[in-house]
Order: C-alpha cells, then sequence, then structure tokens
C-alpha cells in the first residue's frame, strides 16, 4: 500500500450528492462539465490551470478549495468570515480522494477576495487574549507585499494549497519568489492547484499544465499554451495585436 501519496489523489463528483443540472450553470462551463462526467487525477507537486476569463478554471479551484473544507473566501479551514456568497454549487457534489498519510493543512489564496481575509485576521487577532506575535497589519501594506507576507507565513508546511490568479498582486520578480515558495511546499511534501494568466508562473519545472476552454479540459506543454502564444507574438510586435482596437 502506497503511505506516500499527496493530500488529493483524484476530484470526482458523488451521485449521492445530487446532480447539477445539465444546461444550467455551471454545467454551461465545459471544463466544469467535463469534471463532473470523467473526474480528475490531481498530480503530485504543482498543477496550473490556464486558460481565458470564464473558461471554468476559478471555479474548478474554488470548488476543490471547498471540497477540501477551505474558506471560499479564502484562509485555511478555520476562517469562518463571508462577505456576499457568491460560490457556484459544484463544490457540494464533489468528493475528494484523499492521499493515505498526507498532511492535512490547507490554504486558499484568493486575490480578489484577500483584503477580507485581511481584515478578519485583524479583528480576530484583536480578541483573542494573547494576540499573535509577530503578525503583521497586512492592510497598511502594498497589495503585493501583503501577498508575499502571506506566502511566507502560511505557506510553510505540508498540505494542499488553492490559489486563485495570485499573479494579480505580484511585479515579475515578485512571481519568481512565488515559484521558489511553491517548489519550497512541493520539496516538503506539499501540492498546489493554481488558477493563473500568467505565462511566467505556469513555466514553472516539474508543474502538470491543464489548458481549460472550449474542448474542457487538457494537459498540455508550456510551450504550446495560446496564451504563451499570444504573449510571444505580442512582446515580438505589439502593433499586431493593437491595431485591431485603434484602427
Amino acid at each position: 500500500m502506497d503511505f506516500d501519496q499527496p493530500p488529493v489523489v483524484r476530484v470526482a463528483a458523488d451521485p449521492e450528492r445530487g446532480p447539477l443540472v445539465p444546461g444550467e450553470w455551471p454545467m454551461t462551463i465545459p471544463a466544469v462539465a467535463q469534471l463532473v462526467e470523467k473526474g480528475l487525477e490531481l498530480a503530485d507537486g504543482v498543477t496550473f490551470l490556464v486558460g481565458e476569463n470564464g473558461s471554468g478554471k476559478s471555479t474548478i479551484v474554488e470548488a476543490v478549495a471547498m471540497a477540501y473544507g477551505l474558506n471560499p473566501e479564502g484562509g485555511s479551514s478555520q476562517s469562518r468570515h463571508t462577505t456576499r456568497e457568491s460560490e457556484s454549487p459544484l463544490s457540494r457534489v464533489l468528493r475528494l480522494e484523499r492521499g493515505l498519510g498526507a498532511a492535512r493543512w490547507g490554504f486558499f489564496l484568493r486575490a480578489e477576495t484577500m483584503h477580507g481575509w485581511y481584515t478578519y485576521m485583524e479583528e480576530n487577532s484583536k480578541e483573542l487574549p494573547t494576540p499573535p506575535r509577530g503578525e503583521p497589519k497586512f492592510h497598511e501594506m502594498s497589495h503585493g507585499e501583503s501577498f508575499l507576507e502571506v506566502l511566507g507565513r502560511r505557506f510553510d508546511a505540508p498540505g494542499f494549497y488553492c490559489l486563485d490568479e495570485p499573479e494579480a498582486a505580484l511585479s515579475f520578480m515578485s512571481t519568481m519568489g512565488l515559484i521558489a515558495t511553491l517548489d519550497n511546499v512541493v520539496q516538503d511534501g506539499g501540492q498546489v492547484l493554481c488558477a493563473t494568466h500568467s505565462p511566467v508562473l505556469a513555466a514553472m519545472p516539474g508543474a502538470t499544465v491543464l489548458e481549460v476552454g472550449n474542448w474542457g479540459l487538457r494537459e498540455t506543454t508550456w510551450e504550446d499554451l495560446e496564451l504563451v502564444r499570444h504573449w510571444r507574438n505580442y512582446l515580438d510586435d505589439p502593433r499586431r495585436y493593437l491595431r485591431h482596437i485603434f484602427d
């Protein structure tokens, strides 16, 4: 029996938890429909979901994070903050096959809701009899600085880490720092599922790359990503793209 498994081995829909209605959102998203119909094996290490807006990559990461027990607005399983519920019903039908002997810790870093998590952390630390020493005031940092601080403080143990477009707050060099952090997580036995638009981040050596689009989910290489092709063409000659906007 293999006890050296990642935190999540497989994601699949559980028929006993009630079906999602075909033809209604989110089943209208090809990647979600494929996940529900066929399931998804999650590889060791880092898996990137790469695709256009509306392709379903963030919907899938959110649902898997929730099925793991993480707060949909970011944080760990102990986080209890919420603003306005906007999550898809996908998580309610998912069942995760957990790895034997794998760590149970997890964290969800979601770019669009991290400010709410910062407020939650500040308010709850004030209510504790002994507030944690050295916990930074995230709201007093820049967007990128606060992300890097979270990465340094919360991505420091084996576990399951979900990220939704973390590059939104990061410069080129800070994205390099994120890649180094993810590599440390993997070296410690952790696992990462990340939705991204960043060709820089998706180039991480050893990562599994799943391209998300009208076809659903398909494994590919960094070199064959449509995202990479567009960026290469744009950097080679921006006018090839901009002329369609300004002409």
